[in-house]
């Protein structure tokens, strides 16, 4: 069950977390902060009086990593055969890059259209007689190889096969930011978590993903936590393995790395309610909360609860009902699949939205400068029908107006 509440004037504020805690336990894994802000998803933890201990509350192939469905199109759909691509300035769109080929499926011809504008990446395959081209070519130079690579380079950059995930110790109790990183002991229901989510490494010389962390001079401490999953790298920051330094009772020195990150972790090892406005953080957007139950025994369970920040939308998989899980293979993959598509979910929020907008548009110089390598100016006398429309397109402008073109059959074919 996921709660989302908008604005201030919307409800009354919640009650603290000393408030709830003067209440009688069992207490929720996590509280919305007093004036909202967050959603949250699991908040039954009752284990059913029916539920088989041994059967696991999520299915592995029910288990699915999100990811960007327009990165790829250009490699799989365009790369190595025939197509054309075309580049552009619109002073209201901004760049525009089309890459066009033509196909037969069935016994119907179309066009596989691939436009990028600053905000969207749209792909279709639309019929022919839906859109007419009449052309006629007088001079044209096919792309080469160059061209290929810098499309792929523009179109993957939002592909990333390294994460990093903070991972924070909360104790019985502990209300604050100074409190949670101020931990510097790890109990042996914390230890044996970090021992499921990855490999304890030496980070001098480390070689695989660092994460940012320091693997020459020592700066960010000795050890932490590293793994595979799927063929991506994860490194964890783990609050208790940053470097503590007396004396500072904010320790910026964990909160620089953790407050960087943009998804983590929260350990709970006794029933203490986590409100996710106790870490100030800009680019902290959500939080996958884990509170063990019989820890160090055979029968360890986890129950489990996210939240994320109102304007990140909803990510799987999605938590069954109760969330609770059993320690094991099923487990890892389902906690793994839901970090990952949580920072995927959190890119699509307001703010690295901005910052993805920013990435890509660096991109852009590269592949203006690229054009002039791989595709000539035509010079087209042509005339361009769909449905009632009709667009004379001169030999000044017409790769500039067939790109607006097909950003309108993009509107019309999601009408």
């Amino acid at each position: 069950m996921c709660f989302l509440l908008q604005t201030e004037e919307d409800y009354i504020p919640y009650p603290s977390v000393h408030e709830v805690l003067g209440r009688k336990s069992p207490f929720p894994l996590i509280l919305l902060p007093q004036f909202g802000g967050y959603w949250i998803e699991g908040t039954n933890h009752k284990p059913t009086a029916t539920a088989d201990p041994e059967q696991q509350p999520c299915v592995a192939s029910h288990i699915k990593l999100e990811t960007n469905s327009t990165a790829k199109i250009y490699r799989k759909e365009f790369m190595g055969k025939e197509h054309f691509n075309y580049y552009s300035m619109d002073t209201a769109l901004g760049h525009l890059v089309l890459s066009m080929r033509y196909e037969v499926i069935g016994e119907q011809e179309h066009l596989r259209l691939l436009l990028r504008t600053k905000l969207k990446t749209h792909h279709d395959v639309i019929p022919i007689s839906f859109v007419t081209f009449i052309i006629t070519f007088l001079n044209v130079l096919f792309e080469i190889i160059q061209a290929s690579r810098l499309i792929v380079t523009f179109d993957e950059h939002v592909i990333s096969n390294n994460f990093k995930f903070g991972v924070i110790y909360q104790k019985f109790g502990q209300t604050t930011e100074e409190e949670l990183f101020g931990n510097n002991n790890e109990s042996p229901a914390f230890v044996e978590f970090l021992e499921f989510l990855g490999k304890k490494i030496e980070l001098h010389d480390f070689k695989g993903f660092r994460g940012g962390l320091d693997v020459t001079h020592g700066q960010t401490g000795t050890e932490s936590v590293y793994t595979t999953f799927h063929n991506k790298e994860i490194m964890f920051h783990v609050s208790t393995k940053l470097p503590y330094i007396e004396g500072d009772s904010q320790q910026l020195q964990r909160k620089r790395h953790i407050g960087n990150d943009i998804v983590a972790i929260l350990f709970q090892e006794e029933n203490t309610p986590f409100v996710p406005d106790m870490i100030a953080s800009n680019f902290l957007h959500a939080y996958v909360v884990v509170q063990v139950e019989n820890a160090c025994s055979e029968n360890v369970t986890y129950k489990v609860s996210v939240t994320a920040r109102d304007d990140v939308p909803f990510f799987g998989p999605a938590l069954p009902d109760p969330a609770i899980f059993k320690k094991g293979h099923e487990f890892r993959e389902f906690l793994f699949t839901k970090l990952i598509n949580a920072e995927f979910a959190c890119y699509k929020a307001e703010k690295f939205a901005k910052l993805e907008v920013r990435a890509g548009l660096m991109l852009w110089p590269d592949m203006k400068c690229g054009r002039t390598h791989c595709v000539v100016p035509l010079t087209i006398w042509s005339v361009l029908i769909t449905e009632d429309w009709m667009f004379c397109l001169t030999a000044s402008g017409w790769a500039h107006q067939l790109m607006l073109v097909v950003f309108l059959v993009f509107s019309l074919v999601s009408l």
